[in-house]
Formats: C-alpha cells, structure tokens, sequence
C-alpha cells in the first residue's frame, strides 16, 4: 500500500524470511561463518541459539539460498516429534518414500538413499528450525542418523536452530555424546543501536528507496528503544510506521510520528496478556528494564560493570571487555580465512582427482 507512495520495489520490512534481505550484524555474520565452517567440514553439528525474532531462520534461508550444488539440503521445522515421527519426517524430506513401511525400512531406504548421494559425489544436509521443541530422545536419534558413514565421513550432516531453551536440554547429562559431535555453536544477540539504524536503512534500500532523509535522527532512537533491537519486532513497528507515514502523507518520519504509531500497537504487539507472568516491554518514551547486551550499561557516565578487587581497587571491565572484543574479531577473521583456504583445497583435490581418472583410463 505505501510502496509506490515512498517509491519502494518491494516490501521492505515483511515477516516472512527473505534471503534477499539478510542484514549481516556482528552476530550474525558470526553465525553465518559457523554454519559455512560447518559446511567445508561436512561433519558435526553446528548448534544456532537465539531469542524469538533474533533472525535464526533467516540465516539458515540465506545459507540454502547460496548452498553448493554438491549439497542436497532439507529443512524442517520442528513440533514436539518422537524420535519414529523425526526419522519419518526427515526421510519424507529427501523424498524417501514412508508409507506402510516400519521404521527399520525407512532407516534402511534412507541410509540407500544417502549412499546413492555420496555415489555423485553429493551430501545431505539437514536444517532443523526450532530444534528446542524436539524431546531429549528424538534429539538422540539425530545424532544416531549421523552415524551413517562411509569413508569416515557422515552422510547426513545436521544444523540445529532453537531458541534459547535449546541450550539447557543440550547440557543434559545423557546428552554427552551429542555434545561431543557439536563442532561449533553460537548465541544470537538483538541489534544494539547502532546496528538497529543501519539495519533499517540496509532493508529502505535493499526495496529501492533513494529517500536517505526520510526518518529523522531521533525517530531511529524511538524505533530502538520500543523494539530492543529485536528483528522481528522492528520489521513489525517499521511496516507500521511506513504505512501511517502514507496515511498522513508524510515526506519526513520523526519523533513524533514513531511516538504516535509505538502508543497505537503497544497493546497489539509486544504486550503480554495479563496473567502471564512474562514483563511487558514499555511504551516509547518510558524508562527500559535494563538487559543483558554485549554492549555495558552505564549509569551517570559510570560502567555499572565494574567491580571493586579484594583490596577495594576498581576494575577496569571496559578494558578487558574491549580486548575481548578484539580477539573476538580475530578469531572471525581466522574462520573466514579458514573457510576460504578449506574451499580452496578441496577445490584443488577435485582438480587432481579428476586428472588421475582421465590418466587412469587412458591407461
């Protein structure tokens, strides 16, 4: 309705997942180096965290979007399945036939099925969304699927995607042999401010607009505060805030436009009913709980994380939190130069492979 009004292409804040508009924040460009690590490994799992709306299910649409042709991909998402309904599902997925067979004979036609893949030199993959829903034992048999291997190497290989329950059932006792199998895992932070801003300019002008004075400074700074830099719940406020804009014929979206619209959904959205017990987030322009960010909260210009040593000296938490930050970096950077080189030899390996078999039959 507003698109032609604010001369976007497309939609530019829907809540269906689009890979197209990926928006890769520091997290998430984190999480996205895991799974593609995961992938050159081809072994393992790669376990994915994160609160609702964080943008997990993004992230695994846009890894699909550019997925390898050597890769045979399939992606489920998850109710409360027994560990038979998982093989079922997982087996009707690679388009393994199911009906009226048991499930030794889906095990048996999945395990034909994964075998015939690595014949054309393909893999399988398997994307689990909302893998916290999964019981302990249907958790089990996914890593019992892993165990067809040929060559020491997997067949089936598996992404698992779930909010932050997910975390509390890996850490179970009997979950010992599933954690050693987890080659690397990551915990999806909500945008901080700044990358709030840029996320919402990053998606304006993916959809095509050239109006870079559109929403004021200010309007940014209301949009974060009432959405706590949770994507889901920007792409919500934001497609109402452009369609109010239309309504009203507004060129300029500031403060008070954003103030208008956060005080019309805030009983719509992200308000609880009462009874629930969970705490509702505040409407713009009143006081934030504070929360626990990769970014230190601060009091009257002092960092509320410091901490007195035994002697009654202060820490310096800043200082430690920074060089945190920059070996983090590093080590990002050491992935993604890990995956280039990765892709880079297997590369070279097919090259010498396929020389050796054209020399082989010439013999």
């Amino acid at each position: 309705m507003y698109e032609n009004y604010y001369g976007l292409t497309s939609k530019p804040f829907q809540l269906t997942p689009d890979p197209s508009f990926f928006f890769a924040s520091k997290w998430h460009k984190r999480a996205m180096s895991y799974l593609q690590y995961g992938l050159s490994q081809a072994e393992g799992f790669i376990v994915i965290t994160g609160d609702i709306g964080t943008g997990k299910t993004t992230i695994a649409n846009s890894l699909l979007d550019n997925i390898e042709d050597d890769i045979v991909a399939a992606q489920i998402v998850t109710p409360k399945l027994s560990p038979d309904e998982l093989v079922k599902m997982v087996a009707s997925k690679f388009e393994v036939g199911t009906l009226n067979k048991t499930k030794a004979d889906i095990l048996k036609d999945l395990e034909a099925y994964l075998f015939d893949l690595h014949k054309l030199g393909k893999r399988a993959l398997l994307i689990v969304d909302e893998a916290q829903n999964l019981p302990l034992e249907t958790i089990e048999e996914l890593r019992m699927l892993s165990n067809f291997q040929q060559q020491g190497k997997p067949l089936l290989q598996s992404f698992l995607l779930g909010q932050e329950e997910l975390q509390p059932i890996l850490r179970a006792p009997n979950m010992e042999q599933f954690r050693q199998r987890i080659v690397a895992s990551c915990h999806l932070a909500p945008l901080n401010e700044g990358e709030c801003r840029e996320y919402i300019e990053y998606r304006l002008k993916h959809a095509g607009l050239e109006n870079e004075s559109l929403f004021a400074d200010g309007a940014f700074d209301k949009i974060y505060q009432f959405t706590n830099g949770v994507p889901r719940r920007i792409n919500t406020l934001m497609d109402r805030i452009l369609l109010y804009g239309f309504l009203e014929e507004l060129t300029l979206l500031d403060e008070s436009a954003v103030d208008t619209v956060t005080a019309e959904v805030a009983d719509e959205m992200f308000r609880p009913e009462e009874g629930t017990g969970a705490t509702p987030l505040p409407a713009a322009g009143q006081p934030q709980p504070k929360v626990n960010t990769t970014e230190p909260q601060t009091d009257g210009g002092a960092d509320v994380m410091s901490e007195l040593t035994p002697d009654g000296r202060v820490k310096d938490v800043q200082y430690y939190k920074t060089m945190l930050n920059e070996l983090t970096d590093a080590l990002d950077d050491a992935i993604s130069h890990k995956i280039k080189l990765t892709r880079y030899i297997d590369n070279l390996l097919k090259k010498k492979y396929k020389t050796y078999v054209r020399l082989k039959s010439d013999d």
